[in-house]
């Protein structure tokens, strides 16, 4: 079954909402499903994985990768496979994050902190092993291959030194002192971008995509993976913990360098505009097969969460 069939039933659409909450059920039911059960020993690691993973956040990038399915015609496991590799390397990094020895936050996704409902060991070898879930998922998955290699490269190209974890090494180092917009934009690509941008491209390649697809793939997840961040710079300002599920406020008190402080608010949100635009238009060829992406670009931007 390829995953137009899958994800948009015939005649018209699903409204975007609709869709999300479909989606949303269907990578909560495969990460009940591929995550170790809760009472398997070791049962108080598991229950802490699966704490970091289930009931909570946006699942931006799973949806990413669904939508991104959806231009590349991907069969139904390889991506709800893919999905399930991108949220275990962004939930681990989350979990990561909020240890005392980084963030020492208390409050994600509305809910007390790994470390905090668990404690300190646990919530680090609760990360250590998502991460290495996120490969196995893939590495098990009953996909051609070189399909595996390609969507597991992704994945450790994402995650790595020129991913995420150099993006947020390079945020630690930045606490307290002024960065100019350059260096600031290459941080955000690295440590909140690069998973984003390859959620989009392991959507495209567990189906079937061209060389053409694949540019303009890249071009929508470069330009989408940094207006997030924007945003979430803009969120930290503008809303409240209640809403935004983590605390707000903490990139100014921990006097971290972000779009606003750098750029000033309304700056900050004109770029991400830009980015929405650019993204939008780099998909236009795609036509109705990317109307969830470029739906996807208007929530990331628009959003008040």
């Amino acid at each position: 079954m390829s995953a137009a069939c899958l994800l948009r039933p015939a005649g018209e659409p699903l409204a975007f909402d609709a869709w999300v909450q479909s989606m949303l059920e269907r990578f909560e039911h495969a990460a009940d499903r591929h995550l170790p059960a809760a009472n398997r020993v070791p049962a108080r690691l598991h229950e802490a994985m699966r704490y970091a993973v289930l009931d909570g956040g946006k699942r931006v990038r799973p949806l990413l990768v669904y939508a991104a399915g959806e231009v590349s015609g991907a069969g139904p496991d390889a991506l709800d496979r893919a999905a399930l590799a991108v949220e275990y390397v962004h939930a681990y990094s989350l979990v990561h994050d909020d240890l005392p020895c980084m963030d020492n936050d208390v409050l994600r996704r509305g809910k007390p902190t790994v470390h905090v409902a668990f404690d300190e060991a646990t919530a680090m070898l609760a990360g250590d092993a998502l991460q290495a879930e996120a490969f196995r998922v893939l590495a098990d998955a009953p996909l051609p291959p070189a399909t595996r290699a390609a969507l597991m490269r992704e994945l450790a190209h994402a995650a790595g030194t020129e991913g995420m974890c150099g993006g947020q090494a390079i945020d630690l180092a930045a606490v307290g002192r002024t960065m100019s917009a350059d260096e600031l934009e290459r941080m955000h690509r690295m440590k909140t971008g690069a998973l984003l941008h390859a959620s989009v491209r392991m959507g495209a390649l567990a189906g079937e995509v061209g060389e053409a697809a694949l540019a303009a793939i890249d071009a929508y997840g470069r330009a989408i993976g940094l207006a997030f961040q924007i945003v979430d710079d803009v969120l930290d300002v503008e809303s409240s913990s209640e809403v935004l599920g983590k605390t707000a406020g903490k990139d100014a008190l921990q006097a971290k360098p972000t779009y606003v402080s750098v750029l000033g608010l309304e700056q900050a949100k004109a770029r991400a505009e830009r980015l929405r635009v650019e993204a939008v238009d780099a998909i236009a060829g795609f036509g109705a097969s990317a109307l969830r992406l470029r739906q996807l670009a208007d929530f990331i931007v628009l959003r008040s969460h």
